[in-house]
């Protein structure tokens, strides 16, 4: 199965919120596992909508707990690794999806181009090199999935 990434901010607007929840049922309907921090804002609400939907989610935890979890992941892994967890999404993903985001979204869009993966944006703030820009979140899935298969 495909396995996409979905970072972003720990804390979002509504608006965000709203982008990830789209970009989660988008997945599961193309039936990618959805791979995140596993903790709130645009990780909590790409995992409601990608449950919504029927999809399978995994949340990679900085702490060493899996009670620290959304509600909506499946698998939770434990890494007792604060940020540099952020490695393991990029390595895990296929290709990902950044929407929104602050530094930590930032680190993992760097790691995830020094890796060769795929990376679309969407509302982001800056402008990177290498990133692809969707205007919403069907374009990102699709983007994101066609760049695996070719």
């Amino acid at each position: 199965m495909i396995q996409i990434g979905v970072i972003g901010a720990g804390i979002c607007d509504t608006r965000i919120q709203r982008i990830a929840e789209e970009v989660g049922v988008e997945l599961a309907e193309k039936k990618a596992i959805l791979i995140c921090g596993g903790h709130g804002g645009v990780m909590e609400a790409s995992a409601a909508g990608s449950k919504r939907a029927g999809g399978t989610t995994v949340g990679v935890l900085p702490g060493d707990s899996r009670i620290n979890a959304n509600a909506y992941i499946d698998i939770a892994i434990v890494t007792e690794m604060g940020h540099a967890r952020n490695v393991i999404i990029a390595r895990s993903a296929d290709a990902l999806i950044a929407i929104g985001g602050e530094y930590g979204t930032l680190s993992e869009i760097a790691h995830s181009l020094k890796m060769g993966k795929t990376v679309v944006t969407l509302e982001s703030k800056w402008e990177i090199e290498g990133t692809i820009k969707a205007k919403d979140p069907k374009e990102a899935v699709r983007i994101a999935i066609e760049s695996i298969r070719r």
